[in-house]
């Protein structure tokens, strides 16, 4: 309702603005400093004055007196040296909430959103880093979605990249497994083979430490998987194959869903890649090295994008896109793949159905041949977040420079970097998940892991031990529950503090996950938040066994009664906050920014708990009152769940 409204009192402006002074700028509102002041202020008196050379203050009277009342709108009120404050008809708005609206029409006008993210190398078992990126990713999918976007979801699985060649060498070279023996294993419950991977890659990094020479096995499993030939390349499509798919089972458990994942062999065997290489090389945005470090590799000039890094493959003299014994390097592979996402290749993958999840949905995965049934329109979107480490910006530069390269300027300019900060331990954490920490370690603001030497923190290790502490929680408070049903809360509570961790820093700040403060029901947390929903539910539910029934708001509760209620200054801003979410998601996707969703979801559980302290409803004597406490909670509580909805957060039935 506040969004609606707003946009509605945008438009009025807008028109008068235009009609009256020639202004055709944007109406930007502002929150008033004090609630006292309204609801919206608008300082375009300050940015008319300096054309019209007149005073702020003279120019807001003028547009006030001419634009005259509104709908919806109590007053406009000149204040200061010139802002227009706008109060609202608190009695109309509420009512408007009680009947409900009709939908509002969002911005669909743009076409397909695409969103990539998670993108884990399937060599081993997810990580704490990579729930960072797939609850982001999700999240923003789901925000879009509450507000009308049309979005594809794509999970880009780099099946012939190092890390898988690394781990089919380990296999090949140190355990001498054939394809046929590794098959088994990942058909085989008792082997928990992303964990074994994650093992053997951490000890094939080693061994290509110990014996440098050795280097040489990867570059001929790369090229071998590569040319998806031989028995190399079966070994690397049987582990990635399998990774993938434990992957996939590790995500759901955060209710992350995907709906295609176009996997990297199909980009080289279906000649995305050649395809790609030729408009590049025909538009010179590479070209071929005859001498120096770079001879014999096709490289894009230094020149063409932003933020060269001399560390990179290629350095101050550009990027080496094709190496000089004809591998592609990723960036090259993700230009193609960026060009397929837009519908700029001129050609597509075959699909074919890899798993439906629980609750109905339906992955498809990319193939070289065609599947058996029809499969949805993938690609050709409008504009595409790529979900990826703040660390890879220098290769995202290079791709929106290949689109550039190309003259797809649009498509580059609506090429979004989605970047995020990596995640580390507390101390604490660390300590708790079993790492050995020296005194220097303890005293830091983090512990770093790496997944290389095999000192990660893997996904569902994490998820298990959130379940394991919240069970405990769960356990101490409702002994006489079913243990199954028990766990299940458990699992929803864990779920919950993990998400809400992930989510409530903004992507530029490094987390330190830990357990007891992401599982704390005080503060902000994500259980605080799930424990507003239940103590609103709490409140219906005594209503129930009391015998009564909810009242019949729209009945009871014109918009005269409304007003009444609504002087009070605390109703009226927990209902204003509440109204908000709309407004809120709006600007989660302006600026990118789930954490606003994630803040706005704890600033209104805190406001719905002093209101349940304060205020005990059933206890109310006057009918009014009591029946609109009863609206006001039930309409925070909707809220509240729709808030959490959007950011993955289940609501238990208990806590």
């Amino acid at each position: 309702m506040f969004h609606r409204l707003e946009e509605t009192l945008a438009g009025i402006f807008s028109k008068h603005l235009e009609k009256r002074y020639g202004w055709r700028n944007a109406v930007v509102f502002e929150q008033p400093r004090q609630p006292e002041f309204g609801e919206l202020a608008l300082p375009v008196a300050f940015q008319l004055a300096r054309t019209l050379r007149r005073p702020p203050r003279a120019i807001a009277d003028e547009i006030v007196r001419e634009i005259g009342a509104i709908e919806g709108v109590a007053a406009l009120e000149v204040a200061g040296a010139g802002y227009i404050n706008i109060r609202f008809d608190r009695g109309r708005y509420a009512r408007s909430l009680i009947e409900g609206l009709p939908p509002e029409e969002c911005a669909v006008a743009d076409g397909k959103i695409i969103v990539e993210h998670t993108n884990i190398n399937p060599n081993k078992a997810a990580h704490i880093g990579h729930l960072r990126n797939a609850v982001l990713g999700d999240t923003f999918v789901r925000i879009l979605r509450a507000r009308g976007r049309r979005v594809e979801v794509q999970n880009y699985i780099d099946n012939t990249g190092v890390q898988v060649a690394d781990v089919v060498v380990a296999f090949e070279r140190l355990l001498g497994k054939t394809p046929e023996e590794v098959a088994a294993m990942t058909a085989d419950p008792a082997v928990r083979f992303d964990y074994f991977c994650w093992d053997l890659y951490a000890r094939i990094s080693a061994h290509y430490r110990e014996h440098p020479e050795t280097l040489a096995w990867r570059q001929q499993a790369l090229e071998a998987i590569e040319r998806g030939e031989g028995e190399t390349a079966r070994m690397a499509a049987i582990v990635s194959d399998a990774i993938m798919r434990a992957h996939l089972a590790t995500m759901w458990r955060l209710g992350i869903v995907y709906d295609v994942l176009p996997r990297e062999s199909e980009i080289l065997h279906l000649k995305f890649w050649a395809a790609a290489f030729e408009l590049l090389r025909e538009r010179g945005a590479i070209r071929y090295e005859t001498e120096g470090k770079n001879a014999g590799c096709w490289v894009m000039p230094a020149a063409a994008f932003a933020g060269d890094d001399a560390g990179g493959e290629g350095g101050e003299d550009g990027k080496v896109i094709v190496r000089s014994n004809g591998t592609v390097t990723y960036v090259g592979k993700d230009i193609a793949y960026q060009l397929w996402k837009f519908g700029l290749l001129g050609k597509d993958f075959h699909y074919r159905p890899l798993l439906t999840y629980p609750n109905g949905h339906r992955v498809w995965v990319s193939s070289e041949a065609p599947g058996d049934e029809p499969a949805p329109e993938f690609g050709r979107g409008s504009r595409v977040y790529n979900v990826i480490d703040s660390r890879q910006s220098y290769l995202q530069d290079i791709v929106a420079a290949g689109l550039r390269a190309l003259g797809f300027e649009k498509e580059a300019e609506n090429s979004i970097h989605f970047a995020y900060e990596m995640v580390a331990l507390s101390p604490r954490c660390a300590a708790e998940l079993g790492f050995e920490l020296d005194a220097e370690e303890r005293r830091r603001a983090y512990v770093e892991v790496s997944g290389r030497k095999g000192l990660g923190v893997k996904a569902d290790d994490l998820v298990d031990k959130l379940i394991e502490k919240a069970l405990e929680e769960v356990v101490s408070r409702h002994p006489q529950e079913p243990p199954e049903k028990q766990r299940d809360i458990a699992a929803q509570i864990a779920v919950g503090a993990l998400r809400y961790f992930m989510l409530k820093y903004t992507r530029n700040v490094v987390i330190a996950f830990d357990f007891q403060e992401a599982l704390s029901f005080e503060g902000e947390t994500g259980p605080y938040v799930q424990y507003a929903v239940v103590r609103a539910r709490s409140i219906f539910r005594k209503l129930a066994e009391r015998g009564e029934s909810v009242p019949d708001y729209a009945a009871e509760l014109d918009a005269g009664a409304l007003e009444r209620q609504l002087r009070s200054e605390d109703f009226w801003q927990l209902l204003l906050t509440a109204s908000k979410t709309d407004a809120v998601l709006e600007r989660a996707i302006a600026v990118g920014e789930p954490a606003h969703a994630a803040k706005y979801a704890f600033q209104l559980a805190q406001a719905f708990n002093n209101f349940y302290h304060e205020h005990p409803i059933l206890a109310e004597p006057d009918r009014e009152r009591r029946t609109f406490l009863l609206w006001l909670a039930d309409y925070v509580r909707a809220q509240l769940e729709r808030t959490l909805g959007v950011l993955g957060i289940p609501c238990p039935e208990y806590m």
